[in-house]
C-alpha cells in the first residue's frame, strides 16, 4: 500500500488510514483528507481529555515506547469547554516543541467550572524525545477548532477534533 504514495501527503494519508482505532478503544482516527481527525472517548469528560492527549501523542510516536519517568503538572484555563480542550492539547504540544517532551500517561485531577470559565489541573508523565527509542510518525503543527465537537451521553463522552499536520 505504501508504494502507492506519490507525495508526502499521500504517505501520511495511507499511514493514518491504517490507524482506525487504538487497541484500547480510547480513541479512533476518523477519515479526513489532509489532517488528522480524532474521536477521543471516555466515561467522563476528564477521561475524554486524557485520551485526547494520548491520541495526539500517538499521532507523533508510538506512546507504548514513551516511559512515564518524568512527572509534570499542567494547569489550563479557558472560557468554555471547547477552548479548554484546545488549550489543553496546545499546552502539551508546546511542551513537546519547547522542552522536547513526549507523554504517554495523563491524569486530570480537577476539571472545574470557575467564574471566568473552566480550569484543568492535571499531571502528565513522559520522557525526553530520543530518536533511537521513539519512532517518529507525523509532526503535529497545531490543534484546530475546525469540526471540534463534544458529544456527552449519560455514561460516555466523545471529543472530536482535528490536528493540523
Amino acid at each position: 500500500m505504501l508504494n502507492k504514495a506519490k507525495s508526502f501527503l499521500d504517505y501520511v494519508i495511507i499511514f493514518l488510514a491504517g490507524l482506525n482505532m487504538d487497541k484500547t478503544g480510547k480513541f479512533e482516527f476518523l477519515e479526513h483528507t489532509a489532517d488528522v481527525y480524532i474521536a477521543a472517548h471516555g466515561k467522563t469528560l476528564e477521561e475524554g481529555f486524557e485520551n485526547a492527549a494520548l491520541s495526539m501523542f500517538e499521532v507523533m510516536t508510538d506512546t507504548e515506547k514513551v516511559s512515564p519517568d518524568i512527572e509534570e503538572s499542567v494547569e489550563v484555563e479557558a472560557e468554555d469547554e471547547y477552548a479548554l480542550l484546545y488549550s489543553w492539547l496546545e499546552a502539551l504540544l508546546v511542551k513537546f516543541e519547547l522542552q522536547n517532551m513526549l507523554y504517554s500517561k495523563f491524569k486530570i485531577s480537577n476539571l472545574d467550572e470557575t467564574s471566568e470559565g473552566f480550569r484543568i489541573k492535571a499531571t502528565v508523565w513522559g520522557e525526553k524525545f530520543n530518536a533511537e527509542k521513539h519512532t517518529q510518525k507525523v509532526a503535529v503543527k497545531a490543534v484546530t477548532y475546525h469540526r471540534m465537537e463534544m458529544i456527552k451521553e449519560i455514561d460516555k463522552v466523545t471529543l472530536e477534533f482535528i490536528l493540523d499536520i
